[in-house]
């Protein structure tokens, strides 16, 4: 049996994230803390006290703690205990090992990712050919900015269109950007965060946020929407967006064709998340990722496509997609019944992009 892993300090949010990680895992773990009293204690299925890492009786104090618990690893999320241990610890008790990095290396990795995620982004953009002025070259911050919370909220945003996403929108009229389909808010975010920084518009996102409407009758898909709650999607759709809110997004919970015929009279949308929200009334960029059913995605076209603005984007997501061809076909055939409206088409990883033509 592998011996019992050290957490400490254990209140730390990231102890505590490795408490939950090392507990599905099925590791013995035993908290410790310097503190009289940690509230954390109770998390734990063991737990000693140990001095501070100051005091000149900690590495006494540890030593014993390792032998009595026969422990074989440590984990700490303090740079200072973990400068300390990596120093001593071999000397301590052979064999006891630090399991993390650096924590300064295990804060900062994800914003390093996200610089060079950025980098890689800017030193590749799409050669697009429009007739729209491209917007300012945003900076490498701006632009590391969104590549480290979009990797945050949950979604299937995969990053072929995650880097589409970001070369059209800088090719892209002012308007209102909607989306249809929002789920958790993956690429609700990337759109508004997209939106605010070139100064395109405001962002609707609809979505029922009902799993009656995830049915798309393709059976593998079904099942496994059986298996998620949309009302805890919605939740997790608001906690992701709302500290990015600046008065710019807001959302209907709604059907496609419901929220198109409110988006066509009313030109708002007022939640007590969000507060109100004025729109423009005329679409920059429209994102259609609703339900997949061939029915379904061409009414999503139909129902907001008479809104899209000359020069203005419709992206229909999954045109490549393995459980069924709904996407495709609603596509193709708007491709080939609006030839002379469509200034440019191409697909990127799933999603196919289209820009109407500015005469439109």
């Amino acid at each position: 049996m592998n011996k019992p892993v050290l957490i400490f300090p254990a209140g730390m949010p990231r102890a505590l994230d490795f408490l939950q990680k090392s507990i599905k895992e099925g590791k013995s773990v035993i908290g410790s803390s310097s503190l009289g009293y940690d509230a954390s204690r109770e998390k734990y299925p063991a737990w000693v006290h140990l001095p501070y890492v100051t005091d000149p009786g900690f590495d006494q104090a540890l030593r014993h703690a390792l032998i009595e618990f026969d422990i074989g690893e440590i984990y700490t999320p303090n740079i200072v205990v973990w400068n300390h241990l990596s120093q001593i610890l071999g000397k301590l008790i052979p064999g006891v090992v630090l399991v993390n990095a650096s924590p300064v290396d295990e804060v900062l990795s994800g914003y390093r990712a996200a610089l060079s995620e950025a980098e890689y982004l800017m030193a590749n953009q799409l050669p697009l050919m429009s007739d729209i002025q491209p917007r300012r070259q945003l900076s490498r911050v701006e632009v590391a900015s969104l590549c480290r919370y979009t990797d945050l909220i949950p979604g299937m945003c995969d990053d072929d269109k995650f880097s589409a996403l970001f070369d059209t929108s800088r090719y892209s009229v002012s308007g209102d950007i909607v989306e249809i389909g929002s789920w958790w808010g993956k690429s609700a975010f990337i759109l508004a965060w997209l939106a605010r920084c070139y100064e395109i518009g405001k962002l609707l996102c609809v979505d029922p946020w009902a799993n009656e409407h995830l049915i798309q009758n393709e059976e593998m898909v079904d099942s496994g929407s059986r298996q998620v709650s949309a009302d805890e999607a919605l939740t997790v759709f608001q906690i992701g967006l709302l500290p990015f809110n600046a008065n710019h997004m807001n959302y209907l919970r709604m059907t496609s064709v419901e929220g198109a015929a409110y988006y066509g009279e009313n030109r708002s949308a007022c939640t007590e998340i969000f507060g109100h929200t004025e729109y423009a009334g005329e679409i920059a960029i429209l994102h259609i990722d609703g339900n997949h059913a061939y029915e379904a995605a061409k009414a999503d076209v139909e129902s907001w496509g008479k809104f899209v603005v000359g020069g203005g984007w419709i992206i229909i997501d999954d045109y490549i997609w393995p459980y069924g061809d709904g996407p495709r076909r609603v596509g193709d055939e708007f491709l080939e019944n609006n030839r002379s409206r469509i200034a440019a088409a191409f697909v990127m990883g799933t999603a196919l992009f289209i820009q109407l033509s500015l005469q439109d």
